[in-house]
């Protein structure tokens, strides 16, 4: 008896472990490259902890909280919750129940998350690269996500760059 169960969970196992990876899993997007670009800047400092000071200053003038800062690794991670009331959404949902269709998850809360990473530049010496991802997760009344995506917007990371070139300049003058 424990031949046969035995037997069969192994069978399962090695069934799992032999389909690998999905042959796309590495497969860079096809515009990888643009967003790179858009969410990298170079700035003229090899000072990653003034870049990271500045970096936290503005996240949190834009309403951001710090989640994680690791400044060894020039890594920081933030996010802001948002209400994602849709007005849209609302109205559907009053007509469906309206309508005798029951209650009708609508969304209800979004975080936007953004990570931030910061490198010695392997092509101009003395300078340093950010790179800075945004993405934004959305949640329903019922508590489920509804949509998870990157921001890729491309006003939104010259803004920040803007913000962020401005910071540093005032932290490396110290004004």
């Amino acid at each position: 008896m424990y031949i046969g169960v035995f037997g069969i969970l192994l069978i399962a196992l090695l069934t799992g472990c032999a389909s690998g990876p999905p042959p796309d899993a590495f497969r860079m997007s096809a515009t990888a490259l643009e967003d790179r670009q858009i969410q990298s800047r170079r700035f003229d400092s090899t000072d990653e902890i003034s870049i990271l000071a500045a970096s936290v200053g503005v996240l949190q003038d834009l309403g951001y909280a710090l989640d994680i800062s690791n400044a060894d690794l020039g890594v920081l991670t933030a996010s802001k919750e948002l209400d994602a009331s849709n007005a849209g959404q609302f109205a559907a949902m009053i007509l469906l129940a309206a309508l005798g269709g029951g209650s009708t998850p609508i969304d209800d809360d979004q975080k936007v998350r953004i990570c931030l990473v910061i490198n010695e530049s392997l092509e101009n010496k003395g300078s340093s690269v950010v790179r800075v991802t945004m993405n934004r997760f959305i949640w329903n009344t019922q508590g489920q996500i509804t949509k998870a995506e990157t921001l890729k917007e491309p006003e939104l990371y010259q803004a920040f760059f803007a913000k962020l070139s401005k910071a540093t300049f005032l932290e490396a003058h110290e004004i």
